[in-house]
């Protein structure tokens, strides 16, 4: 238990860090932007490489990629359900509205909770996939259509996630685990020395956007509640009751299941809807919701399940 709230002050301090950066003016959203890209293109993929090369991949993609999926489809299909018969809204708004409430922050606050709090940061891999290879191509060849019209592209489903670094990243540790490879010190070497800057510039990053980001407000507030309950209460509660009585995990597996199920809306979601101009007050929103209130929610796992 010490082990788990000596993860969170860590991460914690290092955020506000990076809060106190933004506010001093020794980093702006342009210099918050480069840590993040950084982070995202080289640190974050290189993290996976190291951390997944070396982990137990059959157990990792057991029962923790059941019970976390559990926990994705059943907020994600309650606000399909909701949004569609109550309060009506367009496709991609539904869409949107169903990242919001399923789509986790696996790679921002996902890899240095794993890290820092779980102990490895290779038990959110099971989440970072589901998102990057199925999820997301679905969610944007969807948001595609209902944009452009016509008939879906099956080959951008397929092509899309060989596009993004941490997808790249995670198959290929995934790869070099499966088949017991082992780098040479070579290249081993520096991909572990990249891949060490990831945690801090993401925290950092993170610390900025928190400070200079865009201002809480504008989304309809009985939707961002009903996004921010499904992810914050809805998810992790299917996630663990999966994972406990159909699965059968308990200890520490349990508990990392609950809390990677348990983190925040991720910002990409934002991004998306940013791009498509859809439900982009109720994305922003709820990931500001979903981020102050995650703290809680996992420390209460932590302290009951750790």
């Amino acid at each position: 238990m010490d082990g788990v709230f000596l993860g969170f002050a860590t991460i914690v301090l290092v955020i506000l860090v990076g809060f106190a950066l933004g506010h001093f003016g020794v980093l702006d959203m342009a210099g918050q932007r480069v840590l993040a890209e950084v982070a995202f293109q080289v640190g974050s993929p290189a993290l996976m490489i190291t951390v997944l090369s070396t982990a137990d991949v059959h157990e990792l993609f057991s029962r923790n990629l059941l019970a976390t999926l559990a926990g994705v489809l059943v907020p994600a299909t309650a606000f399909l359900v909701i949004s569609r018969w109550w309060w009506q809204l367009p496709l991609s708004e539904r869409v949107i509205g169903a990242l919001a409430s399923s789509y986790v922050n696996a790679g921002n606050l996902g890899l240095p909770i794993a890290a820092y709090v779980l102990g490895d940061a290779a038990l959110v891999a099971p989440t970072l996939l589901l998102q990057l290879l199925i999820m997301q191509p679905l969610a944007l060849t969807v948001l595609d259509h209902d944009r452009r019209g016509g008939a879906f592209r099956w080959g951008s489903i397929l092509r899309r996630p060989l596009t993004n670094p941490l997808t790249l990243g995670a198959l290929a540790g995934v790869a070099l685990s499966a088949t017991d490879t082992t780098l040479p010190p070579l290249l081993r070497d520096p991909i572990e020395l990249i891949g060490g800057l990831a945690v801090p510039a993401m925290l950092l990053g993170y610390g900025v956007a928190l400070r200079l980001g865009p201002p809480f407000g504008g989304g309809a507030p009985a939707q961002v509640a009903v996004t921010s309950v499904l992810k914050l209460a809805v998810q992790p509660a299917i996630a663990y009751a999966c994972a406990r009585w159909a699965l059968g995990m308990d200890g520490h597996a349990l508990l990392a299941v609950t809390v990677t199920s348990a983190l925040p809306t991720a910002q990409n979601i934002f991004t998306h809807a940013t791009r498509y101009g859809r439900a982009e007050a109720l994305a922003r929103d709820t990931i500001l919701v979903t981020t102050l209130g995650c703290l809680p929610v996992i420390a209460l796992a932590a302290l009951t399940l750790g």
